[in-house]
């Protein structure tokens, strides 16, 4: 064998510069890294403001765009928490009754009896502190059967969400209750700098629930615990402790999206967060989030909400008539899913050349 023929056939076991030491392309490991950190659904996401703007001119105004994140500000924080159970492996179907019941409860002890109310007529501040308590003790009750009793999840969330939206009627006897205290409302109201402070509230919990996920260690047990609960209690996680929490966590988060969507609507209606689960099921999935835990990133469900956000509104705008609305978002919906799901095999099978 001379030299030649030696440095010929060597050369096909040394990484060159598309590849690296393990014969991974660059460009493989970039889609690796693009889907895992949750941004499949951004070039959607720009290809629907591309359309946007060609379709409707009104789309890409300063109004409009502000618009929609008011009105996805509630389903990204109720989003958010639903991902803490996704990823747990778990569900928690009751969030959206949350939205309805936490709020009620405590604008019916800040009401007068006129407008329907207790006539106990609490401060808007007290009535916040109310909404979170309750909230904080249906996640609580939640976390308690499935983790101390053993019911299971969607047994569990099924039940309490049908009972919170039968505890609204009763609490309320079948009324809405409007224009709640102006510091009740101010959260999904007021404006800072020209964007809602609903908006920035949920870009805030956003933030910190993505350095929760990816720095903190309770974040990380999250993880571990949806990915393989047996190895995450042989390694020495409290499984019991991060489920309960992470129950407790979605559900305040679901009184704070009760509290905003209260302040949008200056009211509290006996229907309010009805449907709302669905939604921010569909928005966690398309961003990536797995239903069978260990995997989703505050990245992709935010992703998802956006996207959900922008057909809606590009639905409205293009006069779609109203009963069509949901179905098209419907089918969207599938084939966003279907497109992440198919770019997320492909970039943990693809294999390069060598």
């Amino acid at each position: 064998m001379n030299a030649r023929t030696e440095t010929a056939e060597n050369t096909g076991n040394v990484p060159t510069e598309h590849t690296n030491s393990s014969g991974r392309s660059k460009l493989a490991e970039f889609g690796q890294t693009f889907v895992s950190r949750g941004f499949t659904m951004y070039p959607v996401i720009v290809l629907m403001f591309v359309i946007g703007a060609i379709t409707a001119p009104a789309f890409l105004t300063t109004v409009n765009l502000i618009n929609i994140g008011a009105q996805i500000a509630v389903l990204g924080i109720v989003t958010l928490g639903l991902s803490f159970a996704l990823m747990l492996g778990r569900l928690d179907l009751s969030l959206e009754s949350t939205v309805g019941f936490a709020p009620m409860v405590a604008a019916m002890l800040m009401a007068t009896t006129d407008a329907g109310g207790f006539g106990v007529q609490l401060p808007g501040w007290v009535g916040m502190l109310i909404t979170l308590g309750i909230a904080g003790l249906v996640g609580a009750f939640n976390g308690y059967l499935i983790v101390k009793v053993g019911v299971h999840p969607l047994i569990t969330t099924l039940g309490m969400l049908v009972f919170l939206r039968g505890g609204v009627l009763v609490v309320s006897s079948g009324r809405s209750i409007y224009s709640p205290p102006d510091f009740y409302t101010f959260l999904g109201s007021a404006k800072f700098l020209g964007i809602p402070l609903s908006v920035i509230t949920m870009i805030v919990i956003a933030i910190l629930i993505g350095i929760l996920f990816r720095y903190h260690r309770f974040g990380r047990a999250i993880y571990a615990v949806g990915g393989n609960e047996d190895a995450a209690r042989a390694a020495g996680i409290n499984v019991d402790r991060i489920i309960f929490s992470s129950y407790v966590i979605a559900s305040l988060l679901a009184g704070i999206g009760g509290i905003i969507l209260t302040g949008r609507l200056d009211s509290v209606v006996t229907t309010q967060g009805d449907g709302l689960i669905f939604n921010c099921f569909a928005a966690a999935v398309i961003g990536g989030v797995s239903l069978g835990g260990g995997r989703g990133t505050v990245i992709g469900a935010i992703s998802g909400v956006i996207l959900i956000g922008v057909i809606n509104n590009l639905l409205t705008l293009a006069q779609v008539p109203s009963f069509w609305v949901q179905a098209s978002t419907g089918a969207i919906i599938i084939v966003a899913a279907v497109l992440a799901a198919v770019a997320s095999n492909r970039s943990t099978t693809v294999k390069t050349r060598t």
